[in-house]
């Protein structure tokens, strides 16, 4: 047999072999992250038990941490606030108002745990019915009974989003989020801040009807708004000096975007004919199987912009999009723009293009829940 022919079959195995591997390994890391989740819930079950009856105060459970240090040095973690994070993340997520949000936007299985009960007056309702708030009574569970969907991501996410969101939609939002990017603390952070809760799940009509045809899903995958404050760009700003901050910073850009983007090059020659054009920044969408250009401006949003974009897109289209490959999505991202120019222009274009602006700061945050059911369809549908 020839010896190229034995290399790529044992490469084949070997690539087997390291996929087993990663599968256990995956597995052993949601076996261990559950663990902690059930411990922090019975830890802060017990303790809220105790603090809610009055049989114990804020100074007892200052005891009791100092009592779990002496006694087992070896068991980290259950400082007084460690502790007093766990009664927050029992007494949050075990109320019946989180629990009818999870009945509201997610099937029954991410209510509670296969081993949890769930009664309603009339013990003769089908589960999924039982969990919508609107004609079911949902019974308080007791410790023990977990809701399956906070283990979708880790405790000290869970803490991160239990101090930085308010409503109980916010919260599975992110949690739902977390999962579906794997992000750690630090990305969790910035996406909180930088209002992901609301830019995803805001009005679509940024984007084109040729868009939303050609990729339902795009208006749960793409943000209204990115925050380029990492980029410390003045006032007044050269596109160049956008672009080259954005690749120089492309880690923290791509986070904004969503991490199936995959950065491909900067001002992407195009050959058309005897001239050649540049489209500002490629990406390929991972998710979506599709290349993606961005077009940077400096200035509001003009009409004129989605002439160039388009022209882009059908190059691309013609002369880098691979067979398997679904068409090219184009992206302005401007400064500002005018929602009603942007209305106009959007509602005949039938390329797959949006309009995007960036902030150079944060902006106050804003409340949204009319549209979080599309997110949580799909984070099912993907599931």
């Amino acid at each position: 047999m020839d010896k190229k022919i034995i290399t790529i079959s044992l490469e084949q195995q070997f690539g087997e072999v390291l996929d087993i591997i990663l599968q256990h390994q995956s597995r052993a890391t949601a076996a261990v992250n559950e663990e902690l989740l059930l411990t922090a819930w019975h830890v802060g079950g017990y303790v809220s038990a105790k603090l809610k009856s009055e049989e114990w105060g804020s100074k007892v459970v200052t005891q009791l941490s100092e009592y779990i240090r002496t006694q087992r040095p070896d068991v980290k973690g259950y400082s007084r606030r460690n502790i007093y994070n766990m009664v927050t993340f029992y007494d949050a997520y075990s109320s019946e108002a989180f629990l009818a949000t999870i009945g509201k936007y997610l099937n029954s299985e991410f209510v509670q745990p296969r081993t949890a009960q769930i009664e309603s007056s009339n013990h003769t309702q089908e589960m999924a019915v039982i969990v919508q708030p609107e004609t079911a009574q949902i019974v308080q569970p007791s410790i023990g009974q977990m809701p399956k969907v906070l283990g979708l991501t880790t405790l000290t996410n869970h803490t991160v989003i239990l101090s930085q969101c308010k409503s109980n939609e916010e919260r599975m939002f992110y949690i739902l989020y977390a999962n579906k990017e794997h992000l750690v603390k630090r990305e969790l952070q910035r996406c909180i801040a930088n209002q992901t809760y609301t830019e995803l799940l805001g009005n679509k009509s940024n984007m084109s009807k040729g868009l939303l045809e050609a990729y339902p899903k795009a208006p749960v995958m793409f943000k209204d708004t990115l925050f380029v404050d990492f980029l410390n760009l003045p006032k007044k700003h050269s596109e160049a000096k956008l672009r080259n901050g954005l690749v120089e910073h492309m880690k923290q850009f791509i986070l904004e975007l969503g991490k199936d983007f995959i950065f491909m090059d900067q001002e992407y020659r195009l050959n058309i004919g005897a001239s050649t054009f540049k489209a500002d920044l490629l990406f390929f969408h991972r998710g979506l199987q599709a290349l993606v250009a961005v077009e940077l401006k400096k200035t509001k949003f003009h009409p004129r912009d989605l002439g160039q974009l388009e022209f882009y897109l059908e190059a691309l289209d013609r002369d880098v999009k691979r067979s398997n490959e679904n068409p090219s999505i184009g992206i302005i991202l401007c400064p500002t723009a005018d929602h009603v120019v942007v209305e106009y222009a959007m509602s005949r274009s039938m390329s797959p293009t949006m309009i995007t602006e960036y902030k150079r700061i944060l902006i106050p945050q804003e409340r949204m829940q009319k549209q979080l059911n599309e997110f949580c369809n799909q984070f099912l549908n993907n599931d």
